[in-house]
């Protein structure tokens, strides 16, 4: 499986056939900010764990651009649809969903959902997610979207079992370092954590450190990529 990040909560997973990106928030990221064309191309899926502005980010633009299909909840399916966007494959909490070489299951995120407006409208864009990708040959992979700890994250593990786990550890919107480092011991047997939702705005935490020093004596990778840079996990 390779994956690469792009700041922020935005990942290009190319695994099973597929190469899906999942919150493609790259115009206007800071930690990323080249645009979305480079990194669309070849794109199968899009995947959304909710409608914030910096998760949706590009979303539209890339499906209409490639085809790719667009995996969310109904209503950003419909917010999508709404954009021209015409492969939408819509889900929700506890569905599974076939993608054509891998599967996306629903799990609960205790955060909020909602697209604001050019004229500040805010739209409300359904409950958001956490989204565990099945394949046949490969790790699976859980991306927690934005979220706290809670103690369901055990039930997520015994019935999906997640070997890369993708962690929003910058505080204030999401788990602290120390926090999203207590769920990833306590609730999940991960070989490989990446952090992420963090060092984008001012806002947020500005590193891992946190995060990296309340894994550090658990038998768990956690790999901080470059920006930009695939990998392979």
């Amino acid at each position: 499986m390779e994956l690469t990040w792009y700041g922020h909560s935005a990942f290009k997973i190319k695994a099973g056939g597929a190469s899906i990106l999942i919150d493609p928030f790259l115009t206007g990221n800071p930690s990323w900010n080249k645009g979305w064309q480079e990194v669309a191309e070849g794109v199968t899926h899009v995947l959304l764990t909710h409608g914030h502005n910096d998760h949706v980010g590009d979303a539209a633009e890339i499906a209409n651009a490639t085809g790719a299909m667009l995996v969310a909840n109904p209503e950003l399916c419909g917010f999508m649809a709404g954009k021209g966007v015409e492969n939408v494959n819509p889900g929700n909490h506890g569905g599974t969903l076939d993608c054509n070489g891998f599967t996306v299951t629903f799990v609960n995120a205790l955060h909020s959902s909602a697209y604001t407006l050019e004229n500040g409208e805010n739209v409300y864009l359904g409950n958001p997610a956490g989204l565990v990708l099945h394949f046949e040959n490969e790790p699976t992979l859980y991306h927690m979207g934005d979220t706290d700890i809670f103690g369901d994250m055990a039930l997520i593990n015994e019935l999906h079992q997640p070997e890369i786990g993708l962690v929003p550890i910058g505080d204030r919107f999401t788990m602290g370092g120390a926090v999203a480092a207590l769920a990833c011991r306590r609730f999940f047997n991960f070989r490989t954590v990446v952090p992420c939702h963090y060092a984008t705005f001012g806002l947020l935490d500005q590193s891992a450190e946190t995060f990296d020093a309340g894994m550090a004596d658990s038998d768990v990778a956690v790999l901080i990529p470059t920006i930009g840079e695939p990998v392979q996990v």
